[in-house]
């Protein structure tokens, strides 16, 4: 099979690499760049837990070719601190509980903080509905949601 070249920006920096056409984002990101923050759990974009952003829009990385963001931005969790300073939304995943195996946690929060982006100030019934496509099997979902309505709040100065 050949290769094509693609050059994307991922947490800031540049690479260039040939893939195959079919190699999925995820395993782009944790096979070739090492990133293994973003988890396969599925492979049928069921679970949520390979969520990055590209372009600064959530996706699943298990839905997505690695030939799809030639030219493109990518921010997986391990991009989110900035400065080595944890996110609001990290931050408050771990003071309020929000995680416990942590296996949905990165994907979880690469959902948030797109919400976040998107609004602001989401109520809990908008925060339920932006996370409905990232499953956890741990938490009963409610220390999430709590996470996400603090981070918010942090994110605004309050």
């Amino acid at each position: 099979m050949a290769l094509h070249p693609i050059r994307v920006t991922v947490n800031g920096t540049l690479y260039q690499r040939d893939v195959e056409p079919r190699l999925l984002l995820v395993h782009f990101l944790r096979d070739m760049l090492g990133l293994t923050g973003t988890h396969i759990g599925c492979d049928t974009s069921q679970c949520g837990a390979c969520t990055v952003h590209v372009d600064g829009e959530a996706v699943k990385a298990c839905t997505i070719f690695a030939v799809q963001v030639d030219g493109r931005q990518v921010t997986t969790i391990e991009g989110l601190a900035q400065d080595r300073q944890l996110h609001p939304l990290q931050v408050a995943f771990w003071d309020h509980h929000g995680l416990q195996c942590g296996f949905c946690t990165p994907g979880m929060i690469m959902a948030a903080a797109d919400l976040l982006q998107r609004n602001p100030d989401p109520s809990e019934e908008a925060i339920r509905h932006a996370l409905e496509g990232n499953l956890c099997r741990c938490t009963g979902y409610q220390n999430i949601v709590t996470a996400v309505r603090v981070a918010a709040q942090a994110m605004k100065g309050g």
